[in-house]
């Protein structure tokens, strides 16, 4: 999201003006952070907290220490109860931090709360996500979306609080139709959201002419998915030999890039790389990114990338099978590539399933080791997507032609 100057935007909330994130790149020193997680007994803890920390530090921020704790459920008030949040209030002065990162969901309830006890700012999961995106987006249209799900989220917490600046006043000579600050603020939020929606369906109709455009030509398209830092974006550069940045850390993609390319065993290939996706991913990004994510749903094929390496990479897999069924693009075919295969004991390769295709790759896009596989699996894939398509397309003729060929049948008259 653009910086912008509450006084200028016309808000009165300074939290509609979206304020950068410290980032050792902007030459400041790194914010310093409290991260809480929650054992609901629904999650490996260690991955969650790992992952946790991963996010604070893509964030521009510096982990000082993390607080566990297990509950049966959220507490209404607070998420965590309120002898868990003045402890960690306590920690938190103590290390002189200057932000609290809740790794769950807030309700804008317990924000509010939280940062009544803690005395300084508290963030949710949510929150956190969508800051990594506004510091990752290179393209307008990636701005917009953020931007986008940005404000959606913001409105949902425009609470009852700023009632102090309300406009309506009493009294002789006060009195008079207005309207408070928050409705004001709802109404300018509001006038923004339908702006970005407008213009983001503009973007949307222009890539899916160009989409008709590739279908026309019958060239084949390949979209990249899977788990943030899973390597898509190494695999992406294996194989266009594009100069597409890859990084060690998550949502290093944030914009679709889209790659033509010749492979010899194929022909004319379409390949894209796709934003990451991640355990509870912001509803709100993915209703921002849709456009964006039609990349993934008009594909004739999904390239699945895993990180083979990591422990929890099957419930990766589920997660990302979520977003795919949530965007409408549970229907296209996929190969699951298992990458980084040099960091395991596995042999790159590939696996068949019962009808003699292939399922799964074994492979190192870092490397190189085990491309040709992957090359292989694209060209047998297109093999039958094309001898699928030329069979209907065969069909379709042969029964014009019969309906052209046969006589017409007259109706039968009365003698």
């Amino acid at each position: 999201m653009i910086d912008t100057d509450p006084a200028q935007a016309g808000l009165s909330d300074p939290r509609l003006a979206r304020t950068p994130a410290p980032h050792r790149s902007q030459g400041r020193m790194a914010e310093r952070v409290l991260i809480v997680q929650v054992d609901f007994g629904d999650l490996d803890i260690d991955e969650a907290v790992q992952e946790v920390r991963m996010l604070a530090e893509s964030a521009g921020a510096e982990v000082a220490d993390v607080i566990t704790c297990r509950r049966a459920r959220p507490d209404v008030a607070l998420f965590v109860g309120s002898g868990k949040a003045t402890e960690i209030a306590q920690r938190a002065r103590e290390l002189d931090t200057s932000l609290v990162i809740f790794n769950h969901s807030l309700s804008p309830v317990q924000q509010r709360n939280l940062e009544q006890v803690v005395h300084g700012r508290v963030i949710d999961r949510t929150s956190l996500i969508l800051d990594i995106f506004a510091l990752r987006a290179q393209s307008a249209e990636g701005k917009l979306q953020v931007e986008l799900a940005q404000l959606e989220h913001l409105a949902s917490r425009l609470i009852r609080g700023w009632t102090h600046l309300e406009r309506q006043r009493g009294g002789i000579g006060l009195r008079g139709p207005g309207e408070t600050q928050l409705e004001t603020d709802r109404r300018l939020i509001g006038t923004r959201v339908k702006m970005l929606k407008e213009r983001l369906a503009r973007l949307a109709r222009q890539r899916k002419t160009q989409s008709r455009a590739r279908s026309r030509q019958g060239v084949l398209t390949i979209s990249l998915v899977g788990y943030t830092n899973a390597g898509k974006s190494t695999l992406f550069n294996a194989l266009t030999h594009s100069g597409a940045y890859a990084a060690d850390q998550l949502f290093a993609t944030l914009d679709t890039t889209v790659r033509r390319v010749w492979l010899p065993e194929t022909g004319n290939v379409v390949i894209a790389d796709t934003v990451g996706f991640i355990r509870d991913l912001p509803h709100t990004l993915v209703e921002a990114f849709k456009a964006t994510l039609e990349t993934t749903t008009q594909a004739d094929l999904l390239l699945h990338v895993i990180d083979s390496a990591n422990p929890a990479r099957d419930q990766q897999i589920a997660e990302v099978n979520k977003v795919l069924a949530e965007i409408g693009a549970s229907h296209v075919p996929q190969i699951r590539v298992y990458n980084k295969c040099d960091l395991t004991a596995a042999e790159p390769g590939v696996e068949r399933d019962a009808y003699d295709k292939i399922t799964r790759v074994r492979l190192s896009a870092q490397t190189g080791s085990g491309l040709p596989w992957l090359r292989t699996a694209i060209a047998e894939f297109a093999r039958s997507l094309f001898a699928h398509s030329f069979s209907q397309t065969s069909e379709r003729e042969s029964q014009t032609f019969t309906e052209l060929a046969s006589p017409p049948q007259l109706p039968d008259v009365d003698q």
